[in-house]
């Protein structure tokens, strides 16, 4: 029907009663209350009286949802703390956004063991997507923060030199894309640094679960840390340094297998290599890479023309089954990208380092809830949505809530575009046990 009405003569009141923004998120809450998180969250102790307002799980519960659906700080769970629909599912009233961080705070100073605590909870989350066999993917990021906050250091910081910030350590698995474990640590360490009890830690944590292979870039080495996988039997690909030692070491080995003769020209090599800082010699196998000049005449491949790439391993694979399966790693660089765009954690929430590990830890819980969710629960098509495309084609849907004859019925918009997806993930999460 064509409008005959100007948009400045059509009036405006705040009347609507009992409605949402997120109706659409309503698929992702029953997925909650299926997976009955509640009840998880009940571990973990936060010394409040039992005639709180708010309870620990209460407050968890609330950080989880809010990070989810798209909140950057917490000052932005003010937007919807009169949501028909949050209130609906947390049963009640939603807390104030600056009691969230006074709920940090406390936490951090109340319960010492609140972030192993949270870790346990995170892996009964992940726990039904782990594969039977895991591969370890490790990796550290840089938070830049902008302000004096705790333990906060100057470091290397490619996006803001010169600014402080914050360079946790995080363990992914590489088949699930879920997060293992994660600790936060100042800004002036090396990516390596005290990787080897972060990694001790993650083991303990996973207990029955066995961990196959492991991978990681050449930020992470040393005897210490390739002694850990040796002792525990897990094949590790990482990647060295090039150095003129190494080069000189390649240099002596006159035969290549050729892998690749296209557009690119890959050729390998193994080798058994005595690194200064190693007590043993380590398999290193060695890829070079060069691009095919498309001419006329025959083109001589100069030494300056090769690209070079080493790997230090214990597997007894081929050079270009390393190289390929330690190239997979680097999705481990979207899983960060993904936690830091679409569930922030790289927004500093307290001034308080044990608060922020704390808001850490949610965040990358909140994280992995995504992950799980999208994969017990939605269509293959979409595996690879960000929670932000998500948001916007499920979670972002105007509805009100409407009570008659004691039945509540949530009441989308008609114009919704993906309501028979929506449908059918809805009869998804109603079939799970």
């Amino acid at each position: 029907m064509k409008s005959t009405t100007s948009i400045s003569k059509i009036k405006t009141e705040f009347s609507l009663t009992q409605s949402t923004s997120i109706g659409g998120s309503k698929i992702f809450l029953n997925y909650l209350e299926k997976i009955k998180l509640r009840q998880v969250l009940h571990t973990v102790s936060g010394d409040k009286a039992r005639n709180a307002r708010f309870s620990m799980h209460h407050i968890l519960l609330y950080l989880i949802v809010g990070w989810v659906l798209g909140y950057e700080r917490l000052f932005h769970f003010r937007r919807w703390q009169k949501d028909s629909l949050l209130q609906r599912f947390l049963g009640g009233r939603c807390p104030h956004h600056s009691l969230l961080y006074k709920e940090l705070a406390r936490l951090a100073k109340m319960n010492p063991h609140i972030q192993t605590q949270l870790r346990l909870v995170n892996l009964e989350v992940i726990r039904p997507v782990l594969p039977s066999t895991l591969i370890l993917d490790l990796d550290s990021t840089v938070e830049t923060v902008y302000g004096n906050q705790a333990k906060a250091a100057k470091g290397v910081n490619a996006h803001k030199p010169g600014r402080k910030s914050y360079h946790p350590l995080l363990a992914f698995e590489g088949q699930s894309h879920v997060c293992l474990n994660a600790v936060l640590r100042a800004g002036n360490v090396h990516s390596s640094t005290e990787a080897s009890v972060f990694l001790e830690e993650t083991f303990g944590l996973l207990g029955p679960h066995p961990v196959q292979y492991a991978r990681f870039d050449k930020g992470f080495g040393g005897e210490d840390f390739y002694s850990l996988w040796e002792e525990r039997q897990i094949g590790y690909v990482g990647k060295i340094k090039w150095t003129k030692r190494l080069a000189a070491e390649v240099a002596a080995c006159p035969y290549w297998t050729r892998y690749v003769d296209e557009d690119w020209i890959i050729e390998g090599i193994t080798l058994w290599y005595p690194a200064t800082s190693w007590k043993i010699s380590r398999r290193v196998a060695v890829i070079r890479k060069a691009k095919v000049i498309q001419d006329d005449q025959t083109c001589l491949l100069l030494d300056t023309d090769w690209e070079y790439e080493a790997i230090v391993t214990n597997l007894d694979w081929e050079s270009i089954d390393l190289w390929r399966f330690y190239n997979q790693c680097c999705c481990m660089e979207n899983y960060i990208k993904e936690a830091k765009r679409g569930f922030s954690i790289d927004k500093i929430a307290t001034g308080s380092f044990e608060a922020n590990e704390i808001d850490l830890l949610i965040k990358l819980l909140a994280y992995n809830l995504y992950e799980r969710f999208k994969r017990e629960c939605c269509e293959p098509i979409h595996f690879g949505y960000t929670v932000a495309r998500f948001r916007l084609e499920f979670f972002q849907c105007a509805a009100t809530l409407v009570s008659h004859s004691r039945t509540t019925v949530l009441k989308l918009t008609k114009e919704f575009a993906n309501r028979h997806a929506w449908r059918r993930i809805e009869s998804r999460i109603a079939q799970l046990e």
